[in-house]
């Protein structure tokens, strides 16, 4: 079997534990929003050139606020800073914890894949009979191409 890089078991009360803790986490923050890819596409994004020029923005418009329109909510900006800048650690954590899970997903589904691979070419190779030629062929149904639809060619009367 090619390299086994992990070698592990997740039992069902641990799935559990994790799915709970997934929920207490959504619980935990029950302001979260679901962007339409348009909307991702569309709004202005706060990286980190932007957050001296927001932070600077929220300092002026608090100690100014005589110049702003009536409308203009100098404290839901702020609330919307504190939050970004709460979440901004959560965030990083997050996309580290993101990606192992992606790669060991990866690694795990690969690992099977080969595993797989290697019993049907020992399968294949060891031609023990109908029994086991049935179940080769079995998986080997998962080569197997459909035929593409292709016009036969017209054929010419001379």
């Amino acid at each position: 079997m090619p390299d086994n890089r992990v070698s592990a078991s997740l039992s069902d009360t641990d799935q559990q534990a994790i799915m709970s803790a997934i929920n207490t986490i959504r619980q935990k923050l029950p302001f979260l929003v679901d962007l339409t890819p348009d909307e991702r596409r569309t709004l202005p994004r706060m990286g980190d050139k932007s957050r001296a020029f927001v932070t600077q923005a929220l300092n002026i418009a608090s100690q100014n606020a005589d110049f702003l329109p009536r409308s203009f909510d100098v404290e839901e900006m702020r609330k919307d800073v504190e939050l970004f800048e709460a979440m901004q650690p959560i965030m990083t954590a997050f996309a580290q914890l993101q990606e192992l899970i992606d790669d060991t997903f990866v690694a795990v589904g690969s690992e099977a894949y080969a595993a797989a691979l290697a019993v049907y070419g020992y399968a294949k190779a060891s031609g023990q009979g109908a029994a086991l030629d049935n179940l080769t062929d079995a998986l080997g149904s998962r080569f197997s191409r459909k035929a593409r639809g292709k016009t036969p060619p017209e054929h010419k009367s001379t």
